[in-house]
């Protein structure tokens, strides 16, 4: 089965090039074609094409321009300011700058119109004797307070900050309480006299590794004919960037094990303190913007392949991987639940991503010379993990930590399915690196946890898998991961496990019924992947639609990055979590739809080392028009596809790097390939095999139709509707397009070199 792709780490500026609309062509069956005349009259004209459209899909980017920040507009103003609307870009100042006097005790809530993070400078005109101005920050609106700050402890709110102003001048905030997320920033004025505010400043801090004017250069792009999705693929993307944040300024944990979430009672506010190293380099991935603010595995099993695609930021991936493997025990292999923080604990599914973490960085950078480093702790790790299968045949689980899910423990399939998977990675990196010493054992085990869930978990009446023997729970988390792993043994029971999930959902998403009451970005991230694996393409839309449509839309979110979780009322309650407002609002684990749309949608699929094989199988599902791509170290992967209204595929592009080899499936589509050069590929039943790498495109056969292609991949017989769009009718014209199209990625190719 098809595998989410694994992770590099370039920052590479990113150029992107024109796919033109088209038509499915309708050219003779020739088996080459001569350019030459082409190529002397279109030059011109493609070289300005491509520098018109380099910043393509640019207005849906969410990062800044600038690290340089100010308030968007005023949310509420409490006692008496006059000019508090001056510092806002929605006045006639585009740079902030104002004059809001603040008279006796007032505040003033700015909001920045979307969820940022960084270090706040006051700039402070005329003052009386003694005053002080205090911050607090929020992600959501509910929380906005002259008392303190959303929270990062357990109960509570977080104190706010205070500038002692005597005088005129700059007042900015230590860097040990840079604050990781906020879209609400309230300054509060909490003495007689007055003071002038003349600039709210913002210094964004995350991706630090990024010079101040890259923070938009994407690899990654992806667009589609519905809003909802190409919104929600972009805040996927720009979460993953405020989660990447410098290394020395993780939270510092002050009070872990001192404030608990069945503390009774008023706590504080709290202090805080962003001060913590943990790890090397110049920037790591975390788990949340505002907290934690640490490496944790499980969640870059569901940020890093969005980071991928989007960003293609591999630097901060790798240094995370490092700091988690620094902490493995050397007498036992163990690999630690998080990163610096929770050293000495263990959890048998995050010792697990951390082994997926690796095997993903080398199917998306093919970095050998990394993989051949760690290969000996990864088999460390996962001896031990093989160590706790029992006779069972299924590993027996004794830590009850996991993503905070209630009941792990015993054979759980959750647990189980994610051994699998892990264990068919470790074979697929073994061949990578020739070690045969681990082949027949660790594929005896692989064979003995797929047989003993299929038989002890399986309830065939309900169509999913218990949790372990001993409940009647059917997980979210174990359903869905049993699909993706493939530890299914048949396309009926994929099929069954994805209608029985989607007939759960609520009104605002699926449920994390292990969870209690919990609404799980991260769970439901695996969960449009089993929907999709099952080839129940409408159902991960709809999903997608559901539950990240409500995350970004709803007033009490940012609108802007994902949640960690919520109630399966729609309320900002997290079932795990007694204290709301410590609910992370920007948290990596939560932004499954950039990958699935990219990899599913567009289908485009790494199937070896950063892409050297591929497969390219789009499933639109109702779109009707997708565009995308990325880039691995080999060049880049794109794929646009059109589709009729009852989702049949009328007309392909894709490209993939020189030198590689893959395999194309569009299911009931007859048509031929046609490259650049004039090679062809006759499909056949709707496949392709041993597809040099290269720009190509679909072109139907003579008769003008089109079968199947179905949206969720099935076989179909429609006939496409008429293409109404700007390309040519034609043969000969769909020739002329099909050269433009190549002559532009060319000169597009050529200029990244260049640069």
């Amino acid at each position: 089965m098809r595998r989410r792709t694994p992770r590099g780490s370039y920052a590479i500026k990113t150029y992107k090039y024109t796919l033109l609309s088209f038509t499915s062509l309708n050219l003779s069956h020739n088996r080459h074609f001569s350019m030459a005349p082409l190529r002397q009259t279109l030059g011109a004209a493609v070289f300005v094409a491509s520098a018109a459209v380099a910043a393509k899909y640019d207005q849906y980017i969410l990062a800044p321009s600038s690290r340089s920040l100010h308030p968007a507009s005023v949310y509420e103003v409490n006692g008496t300011v006059s000019g508090a609307n001056s510092l806002t870009t929605s006045s006639n100042s585009t740079d902030g700058r104002g004059s809001a006097i603040f008279r006796g005790p007032s505040a003033v809530a700015y909001d920045f119109g979307k969820n940022i993070a960084g270090l706040v400078t006051l700039q402070v005109g005329d003052v009386d004797e003694d005053q002080y101005i205090g911050l607090t920050y929020t992600e959501s609106s509910l929380w906005i307070s002259s008392e303190g700050c959303d929270a990062t402890a357990d109960a509570g709110l977080d104190e706010a900050l205070w500038f002692h102003v005597t005088g005129p001048g700059n007042y900015t905030v230590e860097r040990q309480h840079e604050r990781g997320a906020f879209r609400y920033l309230s300054l509060i004025h909490n003495t007689t006299g007055g003071i002038e505010v003349q600039q709210v400043n913002v210094r964004f801090t995350p991706m630090p590794h990024y010079a101040d004017d890259q923070l938009r250069d994407y690899t990654g792009y992806f667009h589609c004919d519905d809003e909802l999705l190409n919104r929600v693929w972009y805040a996927g993307a720009y979460t993953n960037q405020i989660c990447t944040i410098d290394p020395n300024h993780g939270d510092a944990l002050v009070h872990l094990g001192e404030i608990n979430s069945t503390q009774s009672g008023s706590t504080g506010p709290n202090t805080w303190y962003n001060n913590m190293t943990i790890t090397n380099g110049t920037a790591a991935l975390t788990d949340g913007a505002k907290r934690d603010r640490l490496v944790w595995a499980g969640d870059m099993a569901i940020a890093v392949p969005a980071l991928v695609v989007s960003t293609n930021d591999l630097i901060s991936v790798t240094n995370s991987l490092d700091s988690l493997f620094g902490l493995q025990n050397a007498t036992t292999g163990q690999l630690p639940y998080a990163g610096v923080g929770f050293r000495q604990t263990f959890s048998a599914t995050y010792h697990l991503y951390t082994l997926i973490g690796v095997a993903d960085h080398y199917l998306y950078s093919g970095d050998m010379e990394y993989l051949q480093g760690k290969w000996e702790d990864w088999k460390f790790a996962m001896n031990y993990s093989l160590s706790t299968i029992d006779d069972s045949g299924l590993m027996n689980v004794t830590s009850s930590n996991d993503w905070l899910r209630f009941g792990m423990g015993g054979h759980n399939i959750e647990a189980n399915a994610i051994l699998y998977n892990t264990i068919n990675q470790g074979l697929s990196l073994a061949e990578a690196l020739n070690d045969t010493s681990v082949m027949n054992s660790w594929t005896e085990a692989a064979a003995g946890i797929k047989s003993a869930a299929n038989s002890l978990l399986w309830n065939e009446t309900a169509g999913l898998y218990h949790d372990n023997e001993t409940t009647t729970l059917m997980p979210q988390d174990g359903n869905c991961w049993a699909v993706v792993a493939n530890l299914t043994d048949s396309d009926e029971k994929n099929m069954a496990i994805s209608q029985g999930l989607s007939a759960r959902w609520g009104p605002y998403g699926a449920p994390a019924v292990e969870a209690k009451d919990a609404v799980s970005p991260f769970i439901s991230g695996f969960e449009l992947e089993a929907h999709l694996e099952a080839g129940n393409v409408t159902a991960a839309l709809a999903l997608m639609r559901l539950q990240w449509g409500y995350m970004l839309d709803y007033k009490y979110m940012t609108n802007s990055t994902f949640i960690e979780g919520y109630s399966s009322d729609g309320s900002l309650h997290y079932a795990p979590y007694t204290n709301d407002p410590r609910i992370s609002h920007a948290h990596g684990w939560a932004t499954g739809p950039t990958s699935t749309l990219t990899f599913y949608i567009g289908g485009i699929h790494l199937l070896s080392a950063a892409g050297e094989t591929w497969e390219i199988s789009p499933r639109l599902g109702d779109l009707k028009e997708v565009d995308t791509g990325f880039e691995t170290p080999l060049g880049t992967f794109a794929s646009q596809v059109n589709a009729s209204s009852d989702g049949a595929i009328t007309g392909m592009r894709f490209q993939t790097p020189p030198g590689t080899m893959g395999s194309v499936s569009v299911p009931g589509v007859s048509g031929t390939l046609v490259n650049a050069n004039g090679t062809t590929v006759q499909l056949e039943n709707g496949m392709a095999e041993n597809v040099m790498g290269g720009i190509w495109m679909l072109m139907r056969n003579a008769t003008g139709t089109v079968g199947g292609g179905g949206g969720n991949g099935t076989m179909g017989s429609a006939t496409p509707s008429p293409y109404t769009g700007a390309a040519a009718k034609d043969g000969a014209s769909s020739l002329l397009w099909l050269f433009v199209w190549f002559s532009l990625l060319t000169y597009s190719e050529r200029e990244k070199k260049d640069r």
